[in-house]
């Protein structure tokens, strides 16, 4: 079981983080910029702005995930 989870963090890692980071970044987006007025959708809420820079951290963080090679994947299963 801790095998797992281990290897489901690892596979997962960077999204994880970028998840964190984002999260970290859009409340304190909010903290220090915020809405003054309260109209802004995101930025209006804590909640809302942690969400999306949660969001928005994952999205940027797994832009920089390697792709495997289908090829060198193939050879592996097959040996």
């Amino acid at each position: 079981m801790i095998e797992l989870k281990r290897n489901i963090f690892y596979k997962y890692r960077l999204a994880i983080i970028g998840v964190i980071v984002g999260a970290i970044s859009g409340y304190l987006y909010y903290y220090f910029v915020g809405c003054t007025n309260g109209t802004c959708a995101i930025t209006s809420k804590p909640l809302n702005s942690t969400l999306y820079g949660a969001l928005m951290g994952g999205l940027l963080f797994t832009i920089f995930k390697k792709k495997e090679n289908s090829a060198i994947k193939n050879l592996n299963n097959e040996q």
